[in-house]
């Protein structure tokens, strides 16, 4: 099964990447309602699932992907290849940042992203990867834990003041990764529909909805309550994306294009946003009428699909 694609996982990260690619472009957006944008601080909209549903699906490969490589190529190799990747994926988020902070992108004046988290979760996540999913369970819980507790008593400011956590907030992330990793390999050992993961995912939501009684859920936070409820239901979406595609033989050719390069189309996006939320005129892009709006969200979106497809077509991956 980890010897060939799975395209219900190709799939469900090509749906990730487009949600995110969606979220960051109609976060400008004054008419699009609040609860299709972040939660400003404590609460959960829809998109404040879309980057853990991208980390989930990292998650999925990423414990099979160290194994087949261990076993190839032996641990130093293995460790050499992802240190790269993850260092890489950081440094590019640390490049665009920096270039948001410099044209003063909406105001930001700290260069935190999304690619940074990951890059972090990434390589703190590669020190426990070679551990069996249950210790990484146990370790990300325990992580999450202790982040909580710093959260609760010291970090709150420093968190709250940067982009997705900041450099704190990348415990949270990780932890929410190796939770990943446990999740992914329980899917991949476990016999078909995969009873195992529902269940565990199932556990992870209540679980989650009981901490509430403590501490809130919220994104901006990178909160314990947040990091459980996200993955529980990131892991319910992928496991209808598996029945769809191994039940009912329902394969989405574009959206497994999107998921094979989502990298490139990850980074490529935010080139092309440039062109829409940069210019200084607030009736093309921030307060643009909603005919406008549409129009740009179909050329930016045709645009990306043509490229996935025609990667996908030639066997050009760029992958995370």
């Amino acid at each position: 099964m980890t010897e060939q694609r799975i395209d219900a996982i190709d799939s469900f990260r090509g749906l990730a990447i487009l949600l995110m690619v969606i979220a960051n472009f109609i976060a400008g957006v004054q008419w699009i309602p609040a609860w299709l944008k972040h939660a400003p601080d404590v609460g959960f909209t829809i998109i404040d699932l879309v980057a853990p549903m991208f980390i989930f699906a990292i998650g999925l490969t990423y414990g099979a992907s160290a194994r087949k490589r261990l076993q190839r190529d032996g641990a130093w190799m293995m460790t050499q290849h992802f240190v790269v990747r993850f260092a890489a994926i950081l440094g590019i988020g640390a490049l665009l940042g920096a270039g948001e902070v410099l044209l003063a992108v909406d105001g930001q004046v700290i260069n935190w992203g999304v690619l940074q988290a990951i890059g972090v979760a990434g390589l703190v996540t590669l020190i426990v990867i070679r551990l069996p999913a249950w210790a990484r369970a146990l370790i990300g819980l325990a992580l999450l834990a202790g982040y909580q507790l710093m959260l609760d008593h010291y970090w709150l400011t420093n968190v709250l003041g940067s982009p997705h956590g900041g450099l704190f907030g990348a415990i949270s992330w990780s932890a929410m990764l190796i939770l990943a990793t446990a999740l992914g390999d329980l899917y991949l050992a476990s016999r078909r529909p995969h009873w195992l993961l529902l269940i565990a995912c199932v556990v992870l939501v209540a679980v989650a909805l009981a901490l509430t009684a403590w501490a809130p859920i919220s994104k901006n936070r990178v909160s314990a309550p947040y990091v459980l409820l996200t993955m529980g239901l990131s892991g319910m979406l992928f496991w209808l994306f598996h029945l769809g595609d191994t039940l009912l033989k329902r394969r989405l050719p574009l959206m497994v294009s999107w998921g094979r390069n989502p990298l490139a189309l990850y980074v490529l996006h935010l080139l092309l946003l440039g062109f829409v939320a940069l210019p200084e005129a607030p009736a093309w892009y921030r307060q643009a009428p909603v005919w406008l709006t549409l129009l740009q969200g179909i050329v930016l979106l045709g645009v990306l699909t043509v490229i996935a497809w025609r990667m996908d077509r030639h066997k050009r991956y760029i992958s995370f």
